[in-house]
């Protein structure tokens, strides 16, 4: 499947469902948001889109804590979690969704080499992260790591729903 199908499947899950969404974004750059957006319909389930690339910014407007800025760094589980937590709640959306990575050429940093990507959706109360390593299956190529980013976002999105849901 391609972004276009997973932003399809995406927004129309949520319409069935009644639910609205908003999205943090890093190393995606408003990929997801556009992603969305470009669906028709949307506009009934897309609230909010922020994209949040200075660490400033993250703590200033989605509430990520400097202190876990500073211990774990802005590519990690807890600042993605606090991206999805935080813009959720901002945005008073049911789903809130984050991604935070390196997406290459350049970047790396031990420990977290080119791909390497944290997204998170936070949804009724629970929220779910998943560690990407995308450098074997991308390459050093920063559009297609954003890329599959964003469909791995999407598809992790759809089976919280699914799950919490049933």
């Amino acid at each position: 499947m391609n972004l276009q199908t997973e932003a399809e499947a995406l927004v129309t899950l949520l319409a069935a469902r009644g639910l609205t969404i908003a999205t943090a974004e890093s190393c995606t750059g408003g990929m997801a948001a556009a992603a969305i957006t470009s669906v028709s319909g949307a506009s009934s389930v897309f609230e909010y889109g922020a994209v949040t690339y200075a660490n400033r910014i993250k703590e200033e407007m989605l509430g990520v804590r400097e202190s876990s800025l500073r211990q774990y760094g802005a590519v990690s589980e807890a600042v993605a979690c606090e991206m999805a937590e935080g813009v959720r709640a901002r945005a008073k959306s049911d789903v809130g969704i984050s991604t935070t990575g390196i997406a290459g050429p350049t970047g790396a940093v031990e420990g977290k080499p080119v791909g390497t990507v944290y997204i998170a959706v936070s949804y009724r109360g629970k929220t779910v992260w998943e560690r990407l390593d995308l450098l074997a299956e991308c390459g050093n190529d920063r559009q297609n790591i954003r890329t599959e980013t964003v469909i791995r976002l999407f598809r992790k999105t759809v089976d919280l729903i699914d799950r919490q849901d049933s």
